[in-house]
C-alpha cells in the first residue's frame, strides 16, 4: 500500500530558530515577515522527497525512500503542541525540538519535552546556531559531518563542551540523547543533530535523519488511508473574501470540494456543513504566509496542510476533528462527539481552568492533576464574566482561575476585582502551574499565621525547678516551652483541666519583653491569678487553654509532631469534663 508523508512538528523555545529552519528548508523568508520575527500562527509546509534528495545528496549515498516527503508544522512559541491532536493522541508522527546550543534548555523547551512525552511522540533534537560557536568556520548548506572536520581543534573542543552541556541538561529532564552519528540504536537514544538554520549547515543531516527514521520505524503507520477524509483543525480565522476559514491537516483519506463534513465545536455538538473551497499551498510554500497564490483544488489526498472554506464554521475550534461524512447518520459524527468530548475529572471544591484549544485544556488539566490541584470547572475560550461569578462561590482558597493562552473578557475584568478572584494566565503550562502553586503555598502560610495570631495555639510548658522569682500577684516563674508557642493574654490549664491563670508577660534572660516563647525557649512568665505552691508548682506541666471554635479553626493548619501531641493532650483534658468537646 502507498504511504503518506509523515507529519513533523517543529517545537522549541521562542527565538531558537524554528521558522528560520523551515525558511532554510523551503527557501523562503516567512520569519522576516512575522510580527517581531516571532511566529504568530501555526503553519504547515509540504517538502517533497525530491527536495530532500537535493539537500541530502552529498551524504545520502544514493539511497531512495518510499516516504514521499515530509509535512512540517511550525508551532509558534506561544502555541501548545497539544492543539495538534488526532484520535486522542498527537497528530504529529515525528517532532523536531530546536535548542540553541549556547542558551541550552529554556522554559518552552522543557514544556515541549513534557508534552512530547505525554503524547509519546518520537522526536529528534536540532542543536541550532552552531555557527555562533567561537571560531566556527561556516559554509552555506554544508552537512555537519563535513563541516565539523573543517574546524580547528580549539573550536571543536568548545563545540563539544556546549553540546555536552545541553546533553547533561537533557539528561536532568529525563532525555538520553547523543549525536546522531554516534548512536547505534535509535530506539534507545534521542538523535541530536547539530545545525545552523542561518547558514544551512547540518540541515541535510537533519533531513536525512528524519526521513530515515520515518522509513525505518513509522512506515506501517503511514499507510495511506483510503476513503473519507479525516483531519484536525489547526486554526480558525477570518480571510478577506472568504470569511471564516479553517487551516487543517488532512492526515487520512481524501476530501473534495462539495463534500459534506462534520466538525468538532466548542459546544461538543458536531457541526455538519459543506466544503465550498479547498486551497492548497504549492510545494515548499507555506499555508500561513504563502509567497504564491494558493492552488484551488477539487480533490485532496492525505497527508496535506490546507485551508478550507465551508458554508458554516460556527463554533469550530482549534484541535477539533473534521471528517468527511455521507450524511447526518454517518457513524463518524458519533466519533467526533466522543473525540471532542473533554474528559477532565472535577471535584466539588477546586479551581477553574480555561484554555484556547481542546488539547491545551487537557494538557493544563494533566499538569494540574500532577501538582495535586483540584479542578471544579473547565472550558475553552476566553475567561468570561460567568467564569468569574461562578469562581466566587464557596471556599475562598479556590477563588482562582487558571488561563492557558487566554485572557479575561472586558466584562470579566470588571468583575475580577469586585469578587476578589485571583486570575493566573500564561503561555507555558508548567509556568502557569508553578505560579499558582507558589501563590497557594504563600496564601496558606499567611492563613496559618493569621490563625495562629487570632487563636490560642496548642502549647505545652514545664515549670522549671529553682526558677520561682515571685510567688503571686503575679507569680513569676521560669518555664521551658516543650511544644507550640505561648503569648501574652493566653490562659493556662493543668493536666486535670483546672485553670492556672493568665500570662501577663513573657521575658528573656535579660528581662526583655518578648511577643512569644516558642518550642525550646526557656523564658520567665508572669502569671496572674495563681500562687506558686497552690495552683502551680515547680516541675508542673501546663497547657495553653483553647476554646472550641479556635480548635476547629486550626483543623487545616500544618502542625509539627510536638504541636500535634500537645493538641492531643489538650483535647483529651477538655473531654474529661465535656465528652463531645471539639466534635
Amino acid at each position: 500500500m502507498a504511504i503518506r508523508q509523515p507529519v513533523v512538528s517543529v517545537l522549541g523555545h521562542v527565538d531558537h530558530g524554528k521558522t528560520r529552519l523551515l525558511d532554510r528548508i523551503r527557501g523562503t523568508a516567512v520569519g522576516s515577515r512575522e510580527a517581531g520575527a516571532i511566529t504568530q500562527h501555526i503553519g504547515a509546509t509540504e517538502v517533497p522527497i525530491g527536495r530532500i534528495y537535493e539537500m541530502c545528496g552529498p551524504i545520502a549515498g544514493g539511497k531512495r525512500f518510499a516516504v514521499p516527503g515530509l509535512l512540517f508544522i511550525d508551532t509558534p512559541g506561544h502555541q501548545a503542541f497539544t492543539s495538534l491532536r488526532a484520535r486522542g493522541g498527537s497528530l504529529a508522527d515525528l517532532a523536531v525540538l530546536l535548542i540553541d546550543i549556547r542558551e541550552g534548555l529554556m522554559p518552552q523547551t522543557i514544556e515541549s519535552i513534557r508534552i512530547l512525552r505525554q503524547y509519546r511522540t518520537p522526536f529528534v533534537i536540532a542543536l541550532n546556531k552552531v555557527d555562533t560557536v567561537e571560531g566556527w568556520s561556516s559554509e552555506e548548506g554544508r552537512p555537519f559531518v563535513t563541516s565539523e572536520g573543517r574546524q580547528q581543534d580549539h573550536t571543536r573542543e568548545v563545540f563539544e563542551q556546549h553540546m555536552y552541556d545541553v546533553i547533561s541538561q537533557l539528561s536532568d529532564n529525563g532525555v538520553f540523547a547523543d549525536r546522531y552519528d554516534r548512536i547505534d540504536d535509535f530506539t534507545k537514544a534521542v538523535a541530536l543533530v547539530p545545525i545552523s538554520a542561518k547558514t544551512g549547515e547540518g540541515v541535510p543531516d537533519l533531513m536525512l535523519v528524519l526521513i530515515g527514521l520515518a522509513q525505518r520505524f513509522l512506515e506501517s503507520q503511514l499507510e495511506k488511508g483510503e476513503g473519507p477524509g479525516r483531519g484536525t483543525i489547526l486554526e480558525v480565522k477570518e480571510v478577506k473574501g472568504l470569511g471564516q476559514t479553517l487551516d487543517m491537516i488532512l492526515y487520512s483519506g481524501s476530501i473534495e470540494t462539495g463534500s459534506t463534513v462534520a466538525i468538532g465545536t466548542r459546544s461538543g455538538e458536531p457541526l455538519v456543513t459543506r466544503v465550498k473551497a479547498i486551497l492548497k499551498p504549492k510545494p515548499l510554500d507555506e499555508i500561513r504566509d504563502p509567497r504564491d497564490r494558493f492552488d484551488s483544488v477539487k480533490e485532496l489526498h492525505a497527508a496535506a496542510g490546507v485551508k478550507i472554506a465551508c458554508q458554516d464554521t460556527a463554533g469550530a475550534i482549534a484541535g477539533a476533528p473534521i471528517r468527511v461524512i455521507k450524511g447526518r447518520k454517518d457513524p463518524a459524527i458519533r466519533e467526533i462527539t466522543e473525540e471532542t468530548a473533554i474528559r477532565i475529572e472535577t471535584e466539588e471544591k477546586g479551581v477553574t481552568i480555561k484554555a484556547d484549544a481542546i488539547g491545551s485544556l487537557e494538557a493544563l488539566a494533566y499538569e494540574a492533576r500532577a501538582a495535586g490541584i483540584p479542578i471544579r470547572k473547565y472550558g475553552i475560550g476566553e475567561i468570561t464574566r460567568r467564569d468569574v461569578l461562578e469562581s466566587s462561590y464557596g471556599d475562598v482558597s479556590y477563588h482562582v482561575i487558571l488561563g492557558f493562552n487566554v485572557r479575561p473578557s472586558k466584562d470579566a475584568e470588571q468583575e475580577i476585582a469586585t469578587h476578589n478572584i485571583r486570575v493566573f494566565t500564561d503561555e507555558i503550562v508548567y509556568a502557569l502551574i508553578e505560579a499558582y502553586v507558589e501563590w497557594r503555598d504563600e496564601a496558606r502560610k499567611r492563613t496559618e499565621t493569621d490563625k495562629r495570631a487570632l487563636y490560642a495555639f496548642p502549647a505545652k510548658v514545664l515549670v522549671l525547678p529553682d526558677h520561682v522569682f515571685r510567688v503571686s500577684k503575679p507569680a513569676v516563674v521560669g518555664v521551658r516551652v516543650l511544644a507550640g508557642r505561648i503569648r501574652v493574654g493566653e490562659s493556662l490549664i493543668n493536666s486535670e483541666g483546672r485553670g492556672c491563670g493568665d500570662i501577663k508577660s513573657v521575658r528573656d534572660d535579660d528581662g526583655n519583653a518578648l511577643k512569644e516563647g516558642v518550642r525550646g525557649d526557656e523564658v520567665s512568665v508572669a502569671i496572674d491569678g495563681v500562687t506558686v505552691g497552690r495552683q502551680i508548682n515547680e516541675n508542673d506541666v501546663l497547657y495553653v487553654d483553647m476554646i472550641e471554635s479556635g480548635f476547629k479553626a486550626l483543623s487545616g493548619v500544618d502542625l509539627d509532631e510536638d504541636e500535634k501531641a500537645a493538641l492531643g493532650d489538650t483535647v483529651a483534658i477538655k473531654r474529661r469534663s465535656e465528652p463531645f468537646w471539639g466534635m
